[in-house]
């Protein structure tokens, strides 16, 4: 029999959202909790928490929960935290989409996900736009975070007043994320993570990694991987550390964001760069 070093970890049976954001300390709520790295703008657990919530509400008002399976095709922004822990506050499952897809590729993940609704940037809306349609998804169901002509907005769900809904689930079952696979052996394929496997890696990684909420964490690594989805966005918040968000690698911007942001943390790939 072979045993963990380590001591055992006790995983709590609760959601996601509720492991994260439940035992948020009035002290804390001011703390910075996502800083844009390009252009410096921050947001506190405050306001974090209230626009996973007003997102929760919204996406609940127009159908989408418990049942609902919803894409995000994004770069490393601080709405996609709003966005991804809004749809998990309300119940829905998350495919994350790899922002270098192409439209045939984005479309075959969404249908083998049965994605519903897709979120995404004006970026890559032009691929976006194209796979949504192959997959039967309506305009009104395409959100373009930043805003597009004939798309609903980040800024609509977040005045639309909704409150976030009651849902119930067992957190132990419930598929909260549906990342897929690099498809080395064939179609990406799609990896089931209720709530409780992803608190598990999250309590997980903070007898690891001695993250505090002193520390300033890079986040260059993609939130649409599974590293970057635990170790950067999930452990950083459960931390009430701070993430510096970066869409994208280049090195002048790098190493400026790291100084500027006083990055205490670099969690990096072993191939390097990044694409």
């Amino acid at each position: 029999m072979f045993s963990s070093p380590f001591p055992d970890v006790e995983i709590p049976d609760v959601t996601l959202y509720d492991y994260l954001f439940g035992g948020l300390a009035e002290a804390d709520l001011d703390r910075i909790a996502v800083v844009d790295g390009t252009s410096g703008a921050e947001t506190s657990y405050r306001t974090l928490v209230g626009q996973i919530d007003a997102v929760a509400g919204a996406v609940a008002a127009r159908g989408l929960g418990v049942h609902g399976v919803a894409a995000i095709l994004c770069p490393n922004i601080p709405a996609f935290a709003v966005v991804f822990h809004g749809l998990l506050r309300a119940g829905a499952t998350v495919t994350t989409v790899n922002s270098l897809y192409t439209a045939d590729e984005i479309a075959l993940q969404l249908d083998d996900a049965r994605a519903e609704w897709m979120f995404t940037v004006s970026a890559l809306l032009p691929a976006a736009r194209e796979a949504a349609t192959r997959a039967r998804i309506p305009a009104d169901r395409l959100v373009v975070l930043d805003g597009a002509a004939g798309h609903p907005s980040l800024r609509d769900l977040l005045t639309a007043g909704a409150p976030a809904p009651d849902v119930a689930f067992d957190p132990a079952t419930h598929v909260a994320v549906l990342p897929y696979s690099s498809g080395t052996t064939g179609r990406p394929k799609g990896v089931m993570l209720s709530h409780r496997n992803l608190v598990a890696n999250a309590e997980q990684s903070r007898g690891l990694l001695k993250v505090t909420a002193e520390d300033r964490l890079l986040a260059l690594l993609p939130f649409f991987h599974i590293y970057g989805l635990t170790v950067l966005l999930n452990l950083a918040l459960r931390q009430r550390a701070c993430l510096v968000t970066m869409p994208k690698f280049d090195l002048a911007e790098f190493l400026r964001i790291i100084q500027d942001h006083r990055c205490s943390y670099l969690l990096l790939p072993r191939r390097w760069p990044w694409p």
